[in-house]
């Protein structure tokens, strides 16, 4: 299994970034992937989950309405749109294969890509 996150950067308050996620070593299609971070000097937290087929979505709170995960099963690759991006929000995000299709814990994630934040 090889995850490889792409779209991070330095961005100001209230900016947007896509990330990106392509999936390597296993059935894509089958697998619900997610979304977590590791914010400096914090524990891991999720962000958001798309089941396999993509027909249902999850978010963590602070996440609603600011962002959305979707995903190309033909190009095994699932994004993440942050918008209206805020200071707290500077973090290392990655991707992670779920254990089924659904909403799941991951049994493996990406190496992550820097978001940071600041004017």
């Amino acid at each position: 299994v090889q995850l490889q996150e792409s779209g991070g950067g330095l961005v100001q308050p209230g900016g947007s970034l896509r990330l990106s996620c392509r999936a390597s070593g296993f059935t894509f299609s089958e697998y619900g992937m997610s979304w977590h971070r590791h914010p400096p000097g914090k524990g891991d937290e999720w962000v958001s989950t798309i089941v396999s087929d993509g027909e249902k979505t999850g978010y963590a709170g602070s996440w609603k309405g600011r962002s959305t995960i979707s995903r190309d099963n033909a190009k095994n690759i699932v994004y993440l749109q942050l918008n209206s991006l805020k200071t707290e929000d500077t973090a290392i995000y990655y991707c992670a294969k779920n254990i089924d299709s659904g909403f799941s814990g991951y049994t493996h994630r990406g190496q992550g890509t820097q978001v940071t934040v600041s004017s």
